[in-house]
């Protein structure tokens, strides 16, 4: 049985005897490939397919653009951050707030990914935007781009990012290792798998480390710890239990307003640490408990089910930079929250075969669930100035002249939806769709937060598979994310509505492992807030006056050479604009932290005689640091170095990461720019059998 578990889940009696009734009755079924999740480690950097995808075709078959970061270019380009390990992938603005342990915060195609954060399929639960997933537990990272809600309901019009973790194999297999880096940070990790019988075997993974930055008196000390159970009664079933706990202690990195940047100083500044000692404190636990069924019915169809549990916990304060007052001193907000959250997901599907005439049908029925349950109190208030040249830490406690706004809400959704994946000679075609009920009830921030809204949306695509290994396809889809709050009339937010055309080819060589893909977009994000000015009075209130847009070109290169070559390579342009359909200062801007340009390119060689180096070259355009427009980021290009030798059993790393030490800012939020992180030298050690 080859190396991945198929995902297509148990609905209930209803759907159960719905595939097995059509199984029996059409003498038309021929047996194919079921919908296959790659749920083990992928050897090498090019994946045949992904669990994103919800499809049977190979990834250079699919009329959509995806890419998949495997475990082995994690490993090679000694990422320790899912941001870090999607730093070579076309399209991503890796990490805009440098070396942030609190988020995972990419960019992709001008938008935020925050709230398009999956783990194995099924989304992440948190109101503010997805937490940081430990890398270590991972086995690769998957993305999907441009509207999804068809198979993913609810969510941002950039795609989706699914991060895989790693599953309980068929064979005994271990590793446990240190490492350490140039900035004081040390970890201690392992990884060991064990075959118990021959239906069941166990995986348990972990890691304790203490991250740091370039920022002396920032740490994040915590750990990691995930369990995985893999049952096989039979040659038709699967059962994958995964079990998993974080605890840690995130603080934001601190930065320094945009003002300072740009003074002759600036530059020294990336290493200065701007919070409150006596203050700043984070405390932050995450819990999950999923399992996976997968079940063979026969004739073609299988069924089966994947159900989450989330428990989140955070309590947090810190103090952060907001305005320069003059040449040595600049003043200080402070905020202090608190979170608690309960997710249950649950994703069901059945997928099965069918022929009519010449065309064989791959069909997927599914039924999803989510619900999100969640208290959160915010409190913000003022700390003392600090004089950056002579810096007090320990200063007065921060005055909070307001208590906290504490919040409440419940969110609901479930959806159903049907795709048809046709296969008609050398010609392939995706049709799909959903229909969703979503709402929510409760209050935040001292104001009712509810909607209740239903939507359906839908993708077409069709690709055409060249004898000559070139695949040209085209694909229109469409998505929605509910908007919770009324407009300056009390009329209730309609949801945000993603649309987007895109056209593409890849191309799969047949001499040699690569794939080689490009993309051409147009998307666009309908029923965008905006803040209208009052007329003949102060304030503003807001409107659904606007949309976004965003357009560009991906090219991206991945190829497994002979003679131990790796490489991956990739360019993006992309320019985004936002649009209002009234007096707007925003009308016609760019949005911020959107390069109209990045690159990469990773090089990678094994030697054969235990010797493996690599180098990779990332460069990030200029960008808008606001909506305003208001300034500009400068681009930067970053150089990453890596060197590994193993010896018989023990593997020996080096990865230096912004071998110049280049300095440059980021993002910048709403009070100060952060800096991207700079030169670090980092050593692991491990020992495998």
């Amino acid at each position: 049985m080859p190396s991945s578990i198929r995902l297509s889940l148990l609905a209930g009696a209803s759907l159960l005897a719905v595939g097995a009734a059509h199984a029996q009755e059409s003498d038309r079924i021929i047996v194919l490939s079921p919908i296959v999740v790659q749920a083990d480690d992928v050897a090498g950097y090019v994946a045949e397919g992904a669990q994103v995808a919800k499809s049977t075709l190979p990834v250079n078959e699919m009329p959509q653009s995806m890419s998949v970061v495997t475990n082995d270019q994690i490993e090679d380009q000694g990422a320790t951050r899912v941001g870090s390990a999607l730093g070579y992938t076309a399209g991503i603005l890796a990490e805009p707030f440098g070396r942030d342990p609190r988020f995972d915060s990419p960019r992709i195609r001008g938008f935020d990914a925050n709230s398009a954060q999956y783990v194995n399929g099924l989304r992440q639960g948190r109101y503010f935007g997805a937490a940081a997933q430990e890398l270590y537990g991972l086995q690769q990272i998957e993305v999907l781009r441009g509207p999804s809600s068809t198979v993913y309901g609810a969510g941002s019009p950039l795609g989706v990012v699914n991060m895989v973790q790693k599953r309980a194999r068929s064979f005994d297999f271990g590793e446990v290792g240190v490492g350490a880096d140039s900035n004081d940070g040390a970890r201690l990790f392992f990884d060991a798998n064990r075959v118990l019988t021959d239906t069941l075997s166990f995986r348990l993974t972990g890691i304790g480390r203490n991250d740091t930055t370039q920022i002396e008196d920032l740490d994040n000390e915590g750990g990691y710890l995930a369990g995985a159970l893999r049952y096989t009664p039979d040659d038709r079933t699967t059962v994958d239990v995964l079990l998993n706990y974080t605890k840690d202690a995130p603080i934001s990195p601190t930065g320094v307003p945009f003002a300072l940047t740009e003074s002759a100083e600036g530059k020294t500044l990336r290493d200065l640490y701007t919070g409150q000692k006596n203050f700043d404190d984070s405390d932050r636990e995450m819990l999950s408990l999923g399992v996976e069924i997968s079940h063979d019915l026969g004739n073609g169809w299988t069924l089966g089910q994947g159900l989450r549990y989330e428990k989140f916990n955070w309590d947090y304060q810190g103090t952060y930079a907001s305005a320069v007052l003059d040449a040595d001193t600049f003043s200080r907000g402070s905020s202090r929250q608190n979170e608690n959250s309960d997710t249950i997901s649950l994703d069901t599907r059945l997928s099965g075969t069918v022929t009519t005439g010449q065309i064989d049908h791959q069909l997927l029925f599914g039924a999803d669930i989510r619900k999100y349950d969640a208290f959160e109190s915010s409190q913000f208030g003022t700390a003392s100035n600090l004089n950056w040249r002579d810096p007090d830490y320990n200063g007065a406690a921060p005055v909070f002249a307001s208590p906290a706004n504490a919040g409440d809400v419940v969110l609901r959704q479930a959806g159903v939806y049907a795709q048809d994946e046709l296969s008609f000679g050398n010609w392939r075609g995706v049709a799909g769709l959903r229909y969703d009920w979503v709402e929510q009830e409760g209050n935040r921030y001292g104001s009712p937060s509810e909607f209740k809204d239903t939507e359906l949306t839908g993708r077409v695509g069709l690709s055409y598979v060249m004898p000559n290994g070139f695949t040209p396809y085209a694909t229109y889809s469409t998505s929605f994310d509910p908007q919770a709050g009324q407009d300056g009339n009390g009329d209730v937010l309609k949801p945000t509505e993603g649309k987007q055309l895109e056209v593409g080819v890849k191309y799969r060589p047949a001499g040699f492992d690569a794939l080689f893909t490009a993309a051409l977009y147009d998307l666009k994000q309908e029923n965008v807030t905006r803040f209208v000015p009052r007329v003949g009075e102060p304030g503003s209130d807001p409107f659904q006056i606007g949309e976004v847009k965003s357009r560009g070109l991906e090219l991206e290169a991945t190829a497994q050479l002979d003679e131990g070559w790796s490489v991956r390579g990739a360019y993006a342009y992309n320019k985004t604009e936002q649009v209002s359909f009234s007096a707007d200062p925003l009308d016609g801007n760019e949005l911020a932290d959107a390069p109209n340009h990045l690159a990469s390119l990773w090089v990678d060689r094994d030697f054969g005689n235990g010797f493996t180096a690599g180098a990779g070259l990332r460069y990030i355009g200029e960008r808008y640091r606001d909506a305003a427009n208001s300034g500009k980021l400068d681009s930067a290009t970053l150089v990453d170095l890596a060197l590994r030798y193993d010896w018989e059993n023990i593997r020996t790393s080096v990865n230096v990461s912004n071998l110049t030490d280049e300095v440059y800012l980021g993002a910048c939020g709403f009070s100060y720019c952060s800096y991207g992180e700079g030169r670090v030298v980092s050593a692991k050690v491990a020992y495998t059998w």
